[in-house]
């Protein structure tokens, strides 16, 4: 079970408990204790009805924040490096591409369209319950060709600019870097070293999206069938900042708290 739905669960057991309170449980304790002592009625409240009370706003703010304004995701792995590296906690706007009822996901009002570049959290069309990140490279009709860790799309080569060596020193210290545009968006996309490149060509169908991690040796993407294509309704939201950044040691790193997402 994911976390929405928990949410969702919670705040329906917490409003069922107060309105069962408020139009059934209370009037008889009202009239209870106007036969007694005056104000017993709101201290006899039962424990679980009046943490029904208190829980139900909280949870209604968090649910329709998460469901329809931000929330908050953490990379688990190496796929969007460098921008993006494991251990970063991000900012996701749910309003990006529309807004969506929680748990069904059922778009309600279409807000915007996603545009090639952008880096998106959907939800991974075999397993649902797992979210990926990555970066659309294909929109609906686009014939796709990688070739050699260059992009194609519709015939068109995707610039990229060489843009110097990954100096971090990990795994792939010494990776070659690239500044990949996508119209006037530029971000950084790496080539890790000693891992081969992965050709694909195909065209994404109607209402689906092709996407690839930035760091493309090490990226389990739409290249794999795993993947594959996304369906316009998995589509979770746009990255659009780092909110914070530990390495793996369990240091905080300041200097990537708040940066935007490219």
């Amino acid at each position: 079970m994911d976390l929405p739905t928990i949410f969702v669960l919670l705040l329906f057991a917490a409003g069922v408990i107060w309105l069962i309170d408020a139009a059934l449980l209370g009037p008889r304790r009202r009239r209870i204790a106007a036969t007694q002592r005056a104000a017993v009625a709101n201290r006899a409240a039962p424990l679980l009805v009046q943490y029904a009370r208190s829980f139900f706003p909280v949870i209604l703010i968090v649910v329709l924040i998460r469901s329809f304004v931000i929330e908050p995701f953490r990379i688990p792995s190496a796929s969007m490096m460098p921008g993006l590296i494991d251990g970063d906690f991000i900012f996701v706007s749910k309003f990006s591409y529309g807004l969506r009822l929680p748990v069904i996901n059922r778009k309600i009002l279409d807000t915007g369209r996603p545009k090639r570049g952008d880096v998106i959290v959907f939800r991974l069309p075999s397993d649902p319950s797992i979210n990926f990140i990555k970066r659309l490279v294909g929109l609906p009709g686009d014939h796709v060709l990688v070739r050699d860790n260059q992009i194609f799309i519709n015939g068109t080569r995707i610039a990229q600019q060489p843009d110097g060596h990954y100096l971090g020193g990990d795994e792939f210290a010494g990776s070659d870097l690239a500044l990949e545009s996508f119209g006037s968006k530029a971000h950084v996309v790496m080539f890790a070293r000693d891992r081969p490149s992965k050709d694909f060509e195909a065209e994404v169908p109607k209402g689906e999206y092709f996407f690839m991690g930035d760091n493309r040796n090490d990226s389990e993407d739409g290249r794999f069938s795993v993947v594959g294509f996304v369906p316009d309704q998995n589509l979770v939201g746009r990255a659009v900042r780092i909110a914070m950044s530990w390495s793996l040691p369990g240091w905080p790193m300041w200097h990537r708290f708040g940066m935007k997402i490219n």
